[in-house]
Formats: structure tokens, C-alpha cells, sequence
């Protein structure tokens, strides 16, 4: 088991579903310890009601998230440099991180969390590709990290 990073940033396509996801549960599971923040390649989806659905049954708050791209973190003053590690949880906000990052001495890392937007006809069905998309990221955080040592 690694030791927590300082600061990490979790990247998806839209920062809508999967990246606000691990940041959220990421700040639930072991508290203010570590700088952690969420981006998208783009910036045009709001986040997910299923997202903030599957979440809140964890006890993970994400109605509050506000979606952001890379270029708009950059804007709002957020340097890719200062994160110790970026976690990309699709290949499109591997590729963008990677460059965006090559000239920086940190770490980018790929978790391969499923898209969990096209799955299910029902809500049933769709709750499910959801919580199936949490538990990829619980599972990744709980190898990288360690059981959680709950809110702080």
C-alpha cells in the first residue's frame, strides 16, 4: 500500500460522472489529509443525478460538484504541477494529461473505471451501471490506499 498523496487529481471526459465520484469518495474515505480535486477533458455536462444517487447511499455528498475542464482548472488558478499524482479514469483524460503534464515531474496514472452513461433501459438498470462505476473507484482508492479511515 502506497502512502497517501499530498495532492491528486482525478480526470474523466466531462468531469460529470466518474472523476467528481472519486473525488468525492476520495475526501469521504480519508478526510482533508489530501488536496483533491476533479477535471474533465470538457466542460459541458452537469454532474450526473445518478452519480450524486449512488453516491449518497456511501454517504458521499455531490450535488455541490460543479464540472470544470483542464483549461478552466488552469484559469481558476490550479497548477497541474503542484498535484503529486492525476488519476485518469478514461483514455481521453489519459491522453490529455499526459500532455499537458510532460514537462512536470508527477505521476499519471490509469484506472480503467467503466462509462457507466449508456448502460441500462430503466432507472433500475442504470442505478446499477452507476454503483458498478463507485465500486471500481471504492475497490481502486481501497488498493491504492488502504480501508478507509472515514470522514473528517
Amino acid at each position: 500500500m502506497l502512502p497517501l498523496p499530498q495532492a491528486v487529481l482525478f480526470c474523466c471526459d466531462h468531469n460529470a460522472v466518474r472523476s467528481p465520484m472519486a473525488e468525492g469518495i476520495m475526501k469521504h474515505f480519508y478526510g482533508a489529509g489530501t488536496y483533491v480535486q476533479s477535471a474533465g477533458v470538457q466542460n459541458d455536462l452537469e454532474i450526473d443525478g445518478f452519480a450524486i444517487a449512488v453516491c449518497a447511499e456511501i454517504g458521499v455528498e455531490l450535488s455541490r460538484h460543479r464540472s470544470r475542464s483542464f483549461d478552466e482548472m488552469q484559469k481558476m488558478g490550479d497548477d497541474l504541477g503542484s498535484f503529486d499524482l492525476i488519476v485518469a479514469l478514461s483514455p481521453a483524460s489519459q491522453h490529455r494529461a499526459l500532455d499537458l503534464t510532460k514537462y512536470y515531474h508527477l505521476t499519471v496514472e490509469y484506472w480503467p473505471i467503466m462509462d457507466p452513461t449508456g448502460i441500462g433501459e430503466t432507472r433500475e438498470q442504470k442505478l446499477s451501471a452507476y454503483r458498478q462505476s463507485r465500486d471500481q473507484i471504492v475497490g481502486q482508492l481501497e488498493h491504492h490506499w488502504g480501508l478507509p479511515k472515514g470522514p473528517s
